[in-house]
């Protein structure tokens, strides 16, 4: 039996949070949730292969540190997962050792007595099988939008370099390659000298390279990482790994992104797979729907019909599974299952059956120590204010008192970019695009690293002067295409625009769809039953129930694709500021245009409204109204 145990452990852009000031919220205190952590529902099961997946981690490795739910469910740091992969190991080798070693040595000649001890060793290990491994495999995504830990580091630094020395040291199999390490040249040139040599060919870039250059000043193209892996399960399995990138179109210059079309065309592919093994593990930052998995897939399957195949995904920060790509199906006899897990202590201690200090490892401590060092180097508890009660992007209506785009747009951005600008007593309108921010902002303490975290994007503010208001008002509706005569080419125009941000990395809207659909299919029902807590409910196409432990899905809301300040109290030919972010300046002037024609407007008439960047105005607001 090949059975897959599939830790779901961070799930994106609602992800590990690090909270507090220098006193009495660091991170050496673990934050107390006002109801308890629901435990797991049951049991793992294991099999001959068991296979440890984390995906989409984004840098927050000292876990959700908020007391507001869903957070309290991933509050567990790298150093209690380190632990936790340590246990479940130690799970497997003993379980293998005792079976092989005791009761198969001792009573090879009697197979009754053979079945007897075997018996007693599932008991003794609560296994359903005896597992011949415990596989670690990590689709990454590093650096940018994550928190303080990755993208906090002073100025001159390299985005993750040092957080990265912690997942080092996590006994990882196989490690493939996301595009957050590709968007500056620095970070992807990090990656191949310092992180991928500490993984001795286990960092898989399959379809990934970067340009270099030698001593005497010659340049090629060489992987990041390795193409492919392959090695022995500690029984012996043999396993050929491949680390795939989705069609990133985003990647920096001398950095390659091979369509993965293209790369399963390519000879070293055809030499990778020729050899049989006993499983193939294709690990990469791409989801398992909707994408390109199935060209890897029957790439394979056409030189080995029935090999087993298990593909594990990432990168739209969903937890998903779905039916076996097999047309005709393997002609092995293969059960598989999966389990998506909160990653916090009690999760961890529950399947390790090891509780408080029996389930800390010298290793697991020492990594969480060094995450509070290095979260200390970089004052990412700096204390800004205290956020008098949650900010959420999708848990509540916009615009609403507790609308975090509300306080970006109406009360955060106008105030904090008034000051000290010789401009603030003049109206304005202000627009920008609701993706700018990122992440909740919850009740207590907002720290730099929660500004990181919310609003990590550094655009500028831009205006053009003198804009009759009656014009700077119809902008916004336009830019959400409000007109019902336009829906067709607005529908059209969202798609392509959709396809290109995929393309870019930008995954918010497959993801935001996930949590509507989770809300629409189950939430009002199990939150008015008051008995569970709010976390993921997932729904996938494989059998039984995948989540680990049982929760109420959030609230959801959809937002506009721009948002605005309050209108001013003027007539409508009168002039006012229009402000917006450099990143939707073209879109902006476009429909300037389009909505007057008294004057046509260009970059040459675009001015800079203030210096503080977006992702600095979080941190400026709660100085001035959080304290």
């Amino acid at each position: 039996m090949v059975n897959a145990l599939v830790l779901a452990a961070l799930s994106v852009l609602s992800t590990v949070y690090a909270c507090g000031d220098h006193d009495a919220h660091d991170h050496s205190k673990r934050a107390v949730p006002p109801k308890p952590l629901t435990p797991p529902s049951r049991a793992l099961e294991w099999g001959d292969i068991n296979i440890l997946h984390t995906t989409d981690s984004h840098g927050w490795l000292l876990g959700h540190q908020k007391t507001s739910f869903p957070e309290p469910n991933y509050s567990g740091d790298l150093g209690d997962f380190s632990s936790f992969v340590t246990r479940m190991k130690e799970i497997a080798i003993v379980c293998l050792a005792f079976f092989t070693n005791v009761c198969a040595w001792n009573n090879q000649n009697d197979r009754k007595k053979m079945s007897i001890c075997y018996l007693l060793t599932l008991v003794t290990c609560m296994t359903v099988g005896h597992p011949s491994a415990v596989l670690t495999a990590r689709v990454t995504s590093c650096g940018l939008i994550g928190t303080g830990l990755t993208d906090g580091f002073p100025p001159g630094g390299v985005d993750a370099h040092e957080a990265n020395q912690f997942l080092q040291q996590l006994p990882y199999d196989v490690m493939a390659i996301g595009n957050h390490e590709l968007y500056i040249y620095a970070n992807t040139l990090d990656m191949h000298n310092n992180f991928a040599p500490k993984l001795k060919g286990r960092y898989l870039s399959s379809n990934v390279n970067i340009t270099i250059a030698d001593k005497k000043g010659k340049t090629s193209s060489v992987p990041v990482g390795s193409r492919f892996a392959k090695f022995k399960t500690r029984k012996g399995r043999k396993i050929t790994a491949f680390g795939v990138l989705f069609d990133f179109t985003g990647n920096d210059k001398n950095t390659t992104v091979q369509k993965v079309a293209d790369m399963v065309k390519e000879k070293w592919f055809a030499d990778a797979i020729r050899e049989e093994p006993d499983l193939f593990l294709l690990a990469g930052h791409m989801p398992i729907a909707r994408d390109n998995w199935p060209l890897v897939f029957d790439a394979v399957r056409a030189v080995h019909p029935s090999t087993p195949i298990i593909i594990l995904g990432g990168h739209t920060h969903i937890r998903d599974c779905c039916a076996k790509l097999d047309r005709k199906g393997s002609k092995k006899n293969i059960t598989f299952s999966r389990r998506y897990l909160d990653p916090n202590r009690l999760t961890y201690e529950f399947h390790s059956g090891r509780a408080k200090a029996a389930f800390d490892t010298f290793k697991g401590l020492s990594i969480t120590r060094g995450l509070k060092a290095l979260a200390k180097k970089f004052d990412i508890d700096f204390l800004f204010g205290t956020a008098p009660h949650d900010f959420t992007i999708n848990q509540v209506p916009y615009p609403s008192e507790n609308s975090l785009l509300t306080l970006f747009i109406e009360e955060a951005s106008p105030i904090a970019t008034a000051i000290n600008n010789t401009r603030a007593s003049i109206p304005k309108l202000m627009i920008t695009n609701s993706g700018s921010q990122r992440f909740d902002i919850y009740a207590g303490p907002f720290t730099k690293n929660d500004q990181l975290t919310s609003s990590p994007f550094a655009d500028h503010f831009l205006f053009i002067p003198n804009v009759t208001f009656s014009a700077a008002s119809q902008v916004l509706p336009a830019l959400n295409h409000a007109g019902a005569d336009q829906r067709r080419s607005v529908r059209e125009e969202l798609e392509r625009r959709e396809r290109e941000m995929y393309a870019r990395g930008y995954v918010d809207r497959r993801y935001n769809e996930w949590l509507e659909e989770m809300d629409r299919r189950s939430g009002a029902e199990r939150r008015a039953a008051g008995n569970l807590t709010l976390g993921y409910v997932t729904t996938d196409a494989c059998p039984g129930i995948g989540d680990d432990t049982l929760h109420a899905p959030l609230p959801f809301h959809s937002v506009p694709d721009f948002i605005g300040s309050r209108a001013p109290n003027v007539t409508a030919d009168a002039p006012v500021d229009l402000v917006f972010v450099d990143f939707i300046q073209t879109q902006l002037l476009g429909i300037l245009n389009s909505v007057q024609k008294d004057k046509t407007y260009a970059v040459s008439d675009v001015q800079q409204y203030s210096p503080l960047l977006t992702s600095e105005i979080l941190g400026v607001y709660a100085q001035q109204a959080w304290n």
